[in-house]
């Protein structure tokens, strides 16, 4: 049998389960470092149960367990159907997921246990690295392999995205984990001093900005198109946003370093490029919620939906808000406060998350052969308690960041602090109640989907079979190519 007469599911589904499940893992965590931060007892004076080594696992467990099993999950989807060929190579594509599992586990084990690098989402230790790079180089063997084969000349905008993501992390991953091993799980980096702090910051915002943004760009210009039924607005527009988005969010890092010792020069240029980032972000969103154009009435019926556009509207505020924050007389009223951490969330929680439940929703029933969702209702109930979720949590941090940063600049006449630290730390609590509430109940969303999947996947079948390249069913994924670069 032609094996370019059929899609590879297999490893689509692998991937889907294991975001759903990577999901709720990540997001408890989080919740219970976030009821840490209110009551501090809750450490049970146990060192891996401490903030300071859960907080890393945290973050690993959502962007890299969570975050890029969706990416791996719905790029390989894409791919596949956009390029109307099977996979490169299917025993390659299993060794990303299971390499990819093994980081995972490995990270899960290490952190608690206290080995760290220290470097803000490159926290793992040379040998998992290691194993990183070698994994994700044959994530992009499998996925270009994939795009080399294709049987349309035309590469569609998604695979773009997705192929800029995997480049730009490889290329970033590689030269901030440049390290001297001193024993089997402890290294140093190659840089010094500020050196080092400004590679970390370039590899750390670009994390965000390759990871966090350009992969999920490419959901967007899928799925929202596939569950609108509607061509992608501006197709022009969608390719000038890869190439403005690609080119300056390389150079923003800098903003992270402001009032460091970082010279002035440079973190200016990070100022810079992070305003001018402002224009393609937004034109993707436009592009975006302007795919909905003669279909919004969908919304009201359409949970999935509902997901997919609403994530693109976290996607503006955080965008605003991001250039807005680097601004340095902003920035040094925002920096090291919880403002920071509302605006992390808000692109973590309601872009990042929201983009990918609405992908995972939609590749659940075709990944196991069904109509639609066990629950159209369930996926309903999650979005509200996500979104209620979201507002409690980046309203009360928002709040809390302005606060404290007005607390530790205020002086009395005389030049004295007019408030200690710890004042400060108690004038923040309830915010920190409030924010435990609106991650618990983000979390509860998180469980509702993982029940959902579970129903919905129950008793599958293999959806494997051939299916004839030219026929509706497989064509209908590149209509929206077709359409607009027409």
């Amino acid at each position: 049998m032609d094996s370019s007469l059929n899609y590879n599911y297999k490893i689509v589904r692998q991937f889907a389960i294991a975001t759903v499940f990577w999901g709720v893992v990540g997001m408890l965590v989080g919740v219970f470092i976030a009821a840490q931060l209110a009551w501090p007892a809750l450490n049970f004076d146990t060192p891996w149960l401490t903030y300071g080594r859960l907080r890393p696992l945290h973050t690993n467990a959502v962007i890299f367990a969570f975050g890029i099993c969706g990416l791996m999950a719905t790029s390989f989807w894409v791919v596949q159907r956009t390029c109307q060929v099977r996979l490169f190579s299917d025993k390659l594509s299993s060794f990303v997921f299971w390499g990819w599992q093994l980081v995972i586990v490995s990270a899960a084990i290490s952190l608690p246990m206290g080995f760290t690098r220290g470097k803000e989402y490159a926290e793992l230790e040379w040998p998992i690295a290691l194993l990183i790079a070698v994994v994700w180089v044959t994530y992009a063997v499998v996925f270009f392999g994939t795009i080399m084969k294709r049987k349309v000349q035309h590469i569609y905008v998604a695979n773009w995205f997705f192929g800029g993501f995997i480049l730009a992390v490889a290329i970033l991953h590689i030269v901030n984990g440049m390290v001297m091993p001193a024993s089997w799980m402890k290294s140093y980096s190659m840089y010094a001093g500020v050196q080092d702090a400004m590679v970390q910051w370039w590899y750390g915002h670009n994390a965000v900005g390759f990871i966090l943004t350009a992969g999920y760009l490419g959901m967007v210009y899928y799925f929202i198109p596939k569950q609108a039924e509607r061509p992608v607005y501006s197709y022009r527009l969608s390719i000038v946003h890869f190439w403005a988005l690609i080119f300056t969010y390389m150079w923003a890092g800098p903003h992270h370093l402001h009032y460091t010792a970082l010279p002035d020069w440079t973190q200016s240029i990070g100022m810079v490029f992070s305003l001018i980032l402002l224009a393609p972000s937004w034109g993707g969103m436009i592009n975006g919620i302007m795919t909905l154009s003669g279909a919004w009435y969908k919304l009201r019926s359409d949970p999935i939906l509902k997901f997919l556009i609403v994530s693109l509207s976290f996607y503006g505020m955080a965008t605003f808000e991001g250039p807005m924050m680097s601004i340095k007389t902003i920035n040094s009223l925002s920096h090291y406060t919880d403002w920071t951490i509302a605006h992390v969330h808000a692109g973590a929680l309601g872009w990042v998350g929201f983009i990918t439940m609405g992908s995972i929703y939609y590749l659940i029933p075709r990944l196991s052969g069904k109509k639609e969702m066990y629950s159209v209702a369930l996926i309903d109930t999650h979005f509200w308690l996500a979104t209620i979720g979201i507002v409690l949590y980046i309203a009360s941090m928002w709040i809390a960041g302005v606060m404290q940063g007005l607390m530790w600049r205020a002086v009395n006449p005389d030049g004295t602090l007019t408030y200690t630290f710890v004042e400060g730390v108690k004038a923040t609590f309830p915010y920190y109640v409030i924010r435990v509430t609106g991650g618990a109940m983000y979390l509860t969303g998180m469980c509702i989907m993982a029940f959902n999947t579970f129903m919905t996947m129950r008793g599958t079948v293999s959806v494997d079979q051939p299916i004839p390249v030219g026929t509706g069913h497989a064509k209908a994924a590149n209509d929206a190519a077709v359409a607009n670069a027409a």
